[in-house]
């Protein structure tokens, strides 16, 4: 079962230097995204799993929350210490946090 945290946890775990992974779709990814955030589309992540690091929380968003939710729940059976962003990047773009635009 996937654990949620606010935006407010993660602007903290951000400025901690946390590991953020998109799991939208590469398109949504480059519209606009959590400065920092890794592109990790959900429809890849069972064949590239290993990419996630495990020693480590890690912090997952979506365009609201429902992907990340998904992914969490993937990761945190293969056990990766993961947690889903409630409210996704529009939350987060919302509340005034640094994005970026682009593929990286």
């Amino acid at each position: 079962m996937a654990t949620d945290v606010t935006i407010e946890q993660l602007k903290q775990a951000r400025a901690a230097g946390a590991v953020i992974i998109d799991v939208r779709e590469p398109d949504e990814y480059a519209e606009g995204h959590v400065a920092g955030a890794r592109s990790l589309p959900l429809s890849e992540l069972p064949a590239r799993a290993q990419e996630v690091p495990n020693d480590q929380t890690v912090y997952l968003v979506c365009g609201g929350g429902g992907r990340s939710t998904q992914a969490a729940d993937l990761l945190s059976e293969a056990g990766h210490d993961v947690r889903s962003v409630a409210g996704g990047t529009r939350a987060w773009i919302a509340s005034g946090g640094e994005t970026a635009t682009g593929r990286d």
